[in-house]
């Protein structure tokens, strides 16, 4: 018994996956496997598991309500608008007169 799941939903328009779009479906993947890191450094360090297993438990709440939050403000592509109208100058001088 498999189970098929539809992500693209057309042409030009973005991935969609359980309600995330585009870019961050990779932020939550990149943010699981951070906590599953964390999780193995922990359990290596000798600390408790309980603790391993709490802690890690909510970072990973906190992450799914960061990332869905952000998926919901955003969009798939309104991340990457900001980040470019950041780079860009506000005002251009120019201090020399025109001849």
């Amino acid at each position: 018994m498999s189970s098929v799941y539809s992500i693209n939903k057309g042409v030009n328009r973005p991935i969609v996956f359980k309600g995330l779009k585009g870019q961050w479906i990779a932020w939550l993947a990149a943010g699981l496997v951070c906590l599953l890191l964390l999780f193995v450094l922990l359990y290596l360090t000798s600390v408790p598991l309980m603790i391993c297993l709490v802690l890690v438990l909510l970072l990973g709440g906190g992450l799914f309500a960061s990332v869905y939050r952000l998926n919901n403000r955003y969009g798939a592509q309104g991340w990457m608008k900001v980040m470019a109208s950041r780079a860009t100058t506000k005002i251009v001088r120019c201090n020399k007169l025109f001849q």
